[in-house]
């Protein structure tokens, strides 16, 4: 291989490389906003850096680019200690969203999914195949389950922190066409629609957007297009099952978050 053309190659991986570090940076932060309630410190922090027009992937669709601004604008127009009810219509929204399912948008795939829209179904054991591949389980399937948002979430954002290839980069483009987005821009919407604040409504459709943005640019990174919907619902059939030998559970040598 030439010169030039080594450094062809090398810059484009620094490039993808780049890709992947700003993504990791941000789903993590996704993933945070998406977890836990926010409390002052996080306010404070959503505030100096300006979120959400920091992020490293800029939304500039017709749909996205709205709710961009409303969230910012929302952000930016909070006051340093939030007003009590401002204060109690963010924990009820989260608590709608994430803890109790009272607006019907469960942040579970499983529900989304599966043919009687139960929670902890076949998605929650695909994904923990998924995720013992890279060495990770999830510290309390219990509390938070393997098909949860925030621990898919976690998950890309774990793949996109380290030195990636694109080994890597087809396995999260596959992930994301069988799993999240099947059902995260449902779940968003329907979550939004329901929603007291701007914040929560704004987010749940950002990170939506947010994902089907990473998925379309790695269809260019790839130059692979995207399978439709009705090929990922074909592939995600159930197949037949067949006997598998139990494995042997060995405590403490997988990762967990």
């Amino acid at each position: 291989m030439s010169t030039v053309a080594t450094q062809t190659v090398d810059a484009e991986e620094n490039l993808i490389q780049s890709f992947c570090d700003v993504v990791g940076d941000d789903l993590k932060l996704l993933a945070i906003l998406n977890g836990k309630e926010l409390s002052a410190d996080i306010i404070q922090q959503l505030k100096s850096i300006d979120f959400p027009l920091h992020l490293g992937l800029l939304l500039t669709g017709t749909k996205s680019r709205p709710v961009l601004v409303t969230l910012n604008k929302t952000v930016r127009n909070w006051p340093k200690i939030l007003p009590e009810k401002t204060r109690d219509l963010l924990d009820m929204d989260f608590a709608g969203i994430y803890l109790n399912h009272a607006y019907r948008a469960s942040p579970q795939e499983s529900v989304w999914v599966d043919e009687e829209n139960l929670a902890m179904q076949q998605s929650m054991f695909q994904l923990r195949d998924f995720y013992n591949r890279y060495g990770l389980e999830v510290e309390n399937w219990r509390i938070r389950p393997d098909d949860h948002l925030v621990t898919q979430l976690q998950l890309i954002a774990y793949v996109f922190s380290g030195e990636i290839k694109l080994a890597e980069l087809k396995d999260i483009a596959g992930f994301l066409d069988e799993h999240l987005l099947r059902w995260i821009m449902s779940f968003a919407e329907r979550a939004a629609m329901n929603c007291e604040t701007d914040f929560y409504a704004s987010l749940v459709l950002l990170t939506a957007f947010y994902l089907e943005k990473i998925r379309n640019l790695l269809a260019k990174i790839l130059d692979e297009p995207r399978p439709t919907a009705e090929e990922i619902e074909q592939r995600m059939k159930p197949k037949a099952e067949s006997i598998i030998a139990p494995m042997k559970y060995l405590p403490g040598t997988s990762e967990s978050w």
